[in-house]
This record gives structure tokens, C-alpha cells and sequence, in this order.
């Protein structure tokens, strides 16, 4: 009878944990202005109400660009809707990209946040102010010289005057020690051929002595390609010196050659214009030149337009600096700021630029207009680069609190053009067991206190499954419901230790299908893993 008892009062325990009704989304990424892609999103959505899904989170990266949409696009949404009406699945569009901020970025490309260039030298030569680079590191026609690295790992051989790695399961890699001036621009370049070369990815790191990776735009290499040039660019930040490595970490199958590596200090590629990143030339030991006056306006014609505006190449030809009656071999100095592209194309807009704040309020009203929802999901998500330029120092404020600022603006903004309706954001970036710590990716400063712009009403979405105790614990104290982001194209069984860990926890009142493969094979089956658990 004791035993009974038990399993009764465990039973009980369990269910209550889960006796509310829980919500259950799903998440839809598409492109709205194609007819099959609505047709998509409504036959999944009618499979999920059959599998017992209550919510479609949407996201489009043209919700940031509803002005420039074609018609057709505001037809396929409209049908989207009405079917999710009947339905009766509420819709969910993600808004505010602050983070992947690419589609932000379409609008204007010179909003990137922007990471500084201090007093890099030029010379003017015939009415152009050349770059001097501060030295050439490392030049052609060593590459295959062991004696001109710091290491090479004993999987890589010479050939042809080329570094060739084949298959291994261990480490394969190059290294080079740079000796850096602070705050300067430097451009990478290296050649490449691949043959059935598959594993792990073809890298090029930039480490300072402190640990900190400061180049995270991906190589591009693949796995079968003639001799192709890469190029990547980076800040040497307040670094005096760091490592350059060229490989492959982890192992790879197939073949890949390396040549004709090449590192030097750059000039003005992906040169940001606004008022938070002023340019400033001045003769060296000398007055500083007015723009207009003693030299052309400046800008960089490539900036963020390739191949569509929103998007940046990590390296082109900068633009010239062209001066007026500034004699020859005058050296100028020249400070800016650039963006970083993380891995494969990601840019962070500046949150501190107030038109920044204007498109994201015009974006909350079109959006409104559009889908007429009760929940909105702010895109708070991996910022990577923040706080170095002006507009964001002028604040004098930690990353940490520049981010929760951030968050209680857009809050705000909801409040006003969708009254009522709720507020719901990722978890990473607030959460001090997650992204929210200091040292994260090119962050100038801790994440810490980002949490302090999330008011108690905020839903979070919580992904932070490593840390699912700790994570949970945290906004639960807080005073935060939250919906548990599960699946990750990873099989439903995985959501079974986030429920457990749910389980201990008041106010998980919902769970989401989240696929970043367009993977929805699963979705019956994830929703029988939720009934299972009495979820």
C-alpha cells in the first residue's frame, strides 16, 4: 500500500507540473513573396493543428522591408493568415533583428556597428592619400619555408612550394606570430585548393595572446575547387601582438593545399559613414583636415550592396582618399570604423544610432498592419560585435546595459503599436549562463545586467538546453514565463531532459518545434513526445 501511495503522490506530482494547458509552436521561417512558400507554411500549419500545435512563429527577413515588398507579398501573407485564423493557430512574427541584422541593414549599411581604426597613415602622392601599410607580416613564397612559422602540425607536407594537409583525424594547421599596432585594419589573403575535402572547415584564425579570436568570417572554401584566392580582414582591437593560423582543426577528409599567404595592414574597406562612426584626417603632427575642403568626400561605394544591399564582402579595393592641395609626401593620419562579418555573412547593427530605432518602430507598425498578432518575438539573438563605436560609447554604458536599454526600447515599442498584445524574445543574450557573460565574440565589455531590460511580462524563449537548471532557475526567479525551444534538428526524443528539467519549475507553459533545416519530419513525432510527458 505504501508503494501505491507513492506512485500515486509521483503521478500527481508529474501531471500537476503540467496540468495547465500548455501551448505548443512551431517555427516557420519563409519568404512570403513566393506563392509555394505561403502554399508551405499552410500545409504545415495544417499538419501541426492536427498534431495539437496552438502558435506558428514566422520570420521572413523581409518583415524588415515591408515598403519595398510587391503586392503578390501582401496577398500570400493575407492567405497565411486567414488559414491560421481558421485554424484558430495564433501567429507569431519575429520582429526587431538585433543581432543577424542583415535585413535591418538593407536599408541603410552604414548602421552596422562599427569597430575603430585609429590614426592609420596615408601619403599623398599626385592628389591621393595612399595607405602606408604599418609592414608586410608574412609575404608569398613561404608557405612552404617550416622555418618561417612558429609551428606546423606534422600532417602537413610540402608540394609544389604549396602546404598540402590529407586525410587525418588530427589537427592541420599553419602558424604565423604577428606583431600588431592597435586598432588597425589588417587584410588576410590566401590560397587554396581542395580535392573531395570534406570534416571540419578550412580556417583562418587571428588569436591574441589573451585567448581572444579577433577574425570570425568564414573561409568560403569547398570541398573541390581550383586555386582560389581567399580573403578575410580584421582589427587588431587594443593587441599589440597575436597568431595567425591557416588549417583545419578536428580532422578532415579528402585534400587541401595552402599557398601565397599574405597579411598587411589595409586601408578603408567597408568604410562606415553616420554620425556614431565620424571619419577624421589630420596631417601628422598637424591640423586635421576638413572633408569637402581639403579632400574629397569619402565613402566606400561597396559597402554592404553585394549581392544585395544588406550584405557585406569581407574584402575589396578600398576607396580612395583624395585630397586638395595637400602637398606630395605629406603623411595624413586616418581614423574610421568598419564592421566584422561573422562566419557567413552576419552583421550587428548599432542599437545606439537613433535611426536605428526609427526602422525598427516603422518595421512594428507594418507588422502590425500585416498580421494583426497577439504575441510578438523580439530577434534579440547572438549579438556579436557591440559597443566599440561612438554612438555606443557616448552612452557610457556596458555592453550589459546598452543591450537591456535596447531590449526595454523595442519593448516599448511594441507596447504602443501592438497594445495588449504579448512580448516574447530569445533567451541567449540575457541569460548570464548562456550568452550574457563577458568575453563574448567582439564584444567590447561584459553582457552582464542585459537581463535588467526584460520586465517580468517578457516570454522568454528559452534554447539554453546545456544549462537547462540553471537557465530555467534563472528566469523563473525572475519572474518569467517561458517556452522551452526544442528538437534543434536533433530528434524528438531530446526534448525529454528539457521537460525533466521543466518539471522543477513554475511558469514553462509552452514548447517549441525548432528546426533551422526546414526539417519537419518530425513534427507528429515531437508532439507525441510532448503527450507522452503530459505536456
Amino acid at each position: 500500500m505504501r508503494q501505491v501511495h507513492c506512485l500515486a503522490a509521483l503521478l500527481f506530482t508529474t501531471v500537476s507540473a503540467f496540468a495547465a494547458p500548455k501551448e505548443r509552436w512551431v517555427y516557420l521561417p519563409a519568404n512570403f513573396q513566393v506563392d509555394a512558400e505561403a502554399d508551405r507554411v499552410i500545409g504545415l500549419m495544417k499538419r501541426a493543428k492536427s498534431a495539437g500545435y496552438t502558435h506558428a512563429l514566422l520570420a521572413d527577413s523581409k518583415f524588415s522591408r515591408l515598403g519595398d515588398v510587391i503586392p503578390r507579398y501582401f496577398t500570400n501573407a493575407e492567405r497565411v493568415r486567414e488559414e491560421a485564423n481558421r485554424l484558430k493557430i495564433g501567429i507569431i512574427p519575429a520582429v526587431f533583428p538585433i543581432g543577424y541584422s542583415n535585413s535591418l541593414l538593407f536599408h541603410d549599411p552604414n548602421l552596422a556597428e562599427g569597430l575603430p581604426v585609429r590614426n592609420s597613415v596615408f601619403e599623398v602622392r599626385d592628389g591621393i592619400a595612399r595607405h602606408v601599410p604599418d609592414g608586410v607580416r608574412l609575404t608569398d613564397g613561404t608557405m612552404s619555408d617550416r622555418k618561417a612559422w612558429a609551428f606546423v602540425d606534422d600532417n602537413l607536407t610540402e608540394d609544389n612550394g604549396a602546404m598540402r594537409s590529407g586525410p587525418t583525424n588530427a589537427n592541420s594547421r599553419l602558424a604565423h606570430k604577428l606583431a600588431l599596432t592597435p586598432f588597425r585594419q589588417y587584410h588576410v589573403s590566401v590560397r587554396v585548393k581542395t580535392a573531395k575535402f570534406t570534416g571540419s572547415s578550412a580556417e583562418i584564425k587571428v588569436l591574441a595572446a589573451d585567448g581572444t579570436n579577433l577574425q570570425w568570417t568564414n573561409s568560403g572554401v569547398k570541398p573541390d575547387q581550383e586555386w582560389t584566392t581567399h580573403h578575410v580582414t580584421f582589427n587588431s582591437l587594443s593587441n599589440t601582438s597575436a597568431t595567425l593560423y591557416f588549417g583545419v582543426w578536428g580532422g578532415h577528409q579528402g585534400d587541401i593545399w595552402w599557398d601565397d599567404a599574405s597579411i598587411r595592414e589595409c586601408g578603408p574597406v567597408n568604410l562606415l559613414r553616420r554620425p556614431g562612426t565620424p571619419l577624421a584626417v589630420r596631417i601628422a603632427n598637424g591640423r586635421e583636415l576638413k572633408e569637402g575642403t581639403d579632400f574629397e568626400p569619402l565613402k566606400d561605394p561597396l559597402l554592404g550592396i553585394h549581392p544585395w544591399p544588406g550584405e557585406y564582402t569581407a574584402w575589396h579595393e578600398p576607396p580612395s582618399l583624395k585630397t586638395r592641395g595637400i602637398p606630395d609626401g605629406t603623411r595624413l593620419l586616418v581614423s574610421y570604423f568598419h564592421p566584422h562579418i561573422i562566419y557567413d555573412g552576419q552583421v550587428c547593427v548599432c542599437p545606439s544610432e537613433p535611426a536605428t530605432m526609427r526602422l525598427l518602430e516603422d518595421q512594428a507598425n507594418r507588422i502590425g498592419k500585416l498580421w494583426g498578432a497577439q504575441t510578438h518575438m523580439m530577434s534579440h539573438d547572438e549579438w556579436r560585435v557591440l559597443g566599440w563605436d561612438d554612438a555606443c560609447k557616448s552612452r557610457h554604458l556596458t555592453p550589459g546595459q546598452i543591450a537591456a536599454a535596447d531590449a526595454r526600447a523595442c519593448a516599448s515599442i511594441l507596447k504602443r503599436t501592438a497594445p495588449g498584445a504579448r512580448i516574447a524574445v530569445w533567451s541567449d543574450m540575457f541569460d548570464p549562463f548562456h550568452n550574457a557573460t563577458d568575453r563574448y565574440y567582439l564584444v567590447n565589455g561584459t553582457l552582464s545586467e542585459s537581463w535588467n531590460g526584460l520586465d517580468p511580462s517578457v516570454l522568454i524563449v528559452n534554447w539554453n538546453s546545456g544549462k537547462a537548471a540553471e537557465s530555467l532557475g534563472f528566469f523563473a526567479k525572475r519572474g518569467h514565463r517561458q517556452i522551452l525551444a526544442g528538437y534543434y534538428d536533433s530528434g524528438p526524443a531530446s526534448i525529454r531532459p528539457w521537460l525533466a528539467a521543466a518539471k522543477r519549475h513554475d511558469g514553462v507553459i509552452g514548447v517549441m518545434y525548432t528546426t533551422w533545416r526546414n526539417n519537419y519530419n518530425d513534427l507528429e513525432a515531437f508532439a507525441r513526445e510532448l503527450e507522452q510527458a503530459g505536456f
